[in-house]
């Protein structure tokens, strides 16, 4: 997930917003570590599952939302970074009215046995 995350990270840019779907443990904070790692980041990346979101003034800048713990984004200020940064929004079915969805990434995690399968389908 590190090696996929720093490939993906590649790929996008300020005002992306990519949704990263999955159950518990598929592996989105470990994608957003290896996005981080791939830009130079060197400290820890947690998941913002009790802070909600971070930001990191990496290049390009990078905010990583965690809605896990919400019913709603409102009144956290996402909104605030999705024309800066390139926004990652894990449990992203709280950010509904956030942005039209057809406008985001879409990374969807799921398990296969022992391994796991990785959808990103691009904003249309």
């Amino acid at each position: 997930m590190r090696a996929l995350g720093a490939e993906l990270i590649q790929g996008w840019q300020v005002g992306d917003v990519v949704l990263l779907h999955g159950d518990l443990g598929a592996g989105k904070t470990t994608l957003v570590r290896g996005a981080l790692e791939s830009l130079g980041f060197e400290e820890p990346v947690r998941s913002p599952t009790f802070n909600l979101l971070q930001q990191f003034e990496t290049d390009p800048p990078v905010m990583h939302a965690d809605l896990y713990r919400v019913k709603s984004y409102v009144g956290i200020g996402v909104e605030d970074y999705l024309e800066t940064h390139v926004c990652l929004i894990e449990w992203p079915d709280r950010a509904e009215g956030l942005i039209d969805l057809e406008e985001c990434w879409h990374v969807e995690i799921s398990f296969d046995g022992p391994g796991r399968i990785v959808k990103v389908i691009p904003p249309k």
